[in-house]
Formats: structure tokens, sequence, C-alpha cells
């Protein structure tokens, strides 16, 4: 019987914690916008605005459409992804972790002040 080292039997196995896929249209809680997710570079995911409600364009005084609010994503060894997420209401950057939860919710978590203030949304995926 011929023997596999164990580390490269770990190599081919598919490690637990890896992220599930993100790639796809994501609507927030509040319904006023659509975010569009998909690869932008290696290993790489970012978010664009690819709908904006009326409400939420005149609450951040632009079209939004077109917008990164998630970039430079990656997945981490928790089974989800970090990188920043723009926030148009209050016209800052944040860092962000993003989690799956099943195949059609996102936890998106936003912190700023080195992680004090922190803010979580689920998203649901549009079909």
């Amino acid at each position: 019987m011929r023997q596999i080292p164990l580390g490269l039997a770990l190599i081919a196995l598919p490690s637990a914690a890896a992220a599930a896929p993100i790639e796809g249209r994501w609507q927030n809680p509040k319904d006023s916008v659509i975010v569009n997710v998909a690869p932008c570079g290696a290993g790489t995911w970012c978010g664009k605005v690819s709908w904006a409600s009326p409400k939420a364009k005149r609450k951040t005084n632009s079209s939004l459409v077109g917008s990164s609010l998630l970039t430079g994503l990656k997945a981490d060894r928790k089974g989800g992804y970090r990188g920043r997420v723009y926030l148009p209401k209050r016209r800052m950057h944040a860092i962000a972790t993003v989690r799956p939860i099943g195949a059609d919710s996102l936890l998106i978590k936003g912190c700023v002040l080195a992680g004090v203030l922190c803010r979580a949304e689920r998203w649901t995926r549009v079909r």
C-alpha cells in the first residue's frame, strides 16, 4: 500500500474554513441599494452599486449607481472576507468583514475607530 505524505493529503482536501462564494447581486435590508459583487483582482472581490432608490440617492446627495461600496475583499481564515466598505451617508470608509450565511445571505459589518464603533447589516441575494 502506498502512503501519501500527510502534508500533501491536507493540501488536496478543501479547507473547512474556505470562504463561501459571494459573487452576485445583493440587496441591503432597507431595500435601498443593490450591490453587484464580482472579482476585481487576483483573489479579491469588490461590490459596486447597480441600483439605488430615489430616497437613497437624496440622502447621499449622489446617484450612488456605479460607486464602489465594497473594495479589496479577500478570504480570511474564518470562512469570510475582509476588506473595506464605503459608508455613503457618512462619506467615510470602514474596515469590512463579510460573512456568508447560507447561499442567500451575507452579514456585512463595518467598523471605524480601530473597531470601537461597528454596525452590521444582513444583505439578501437578488435573483
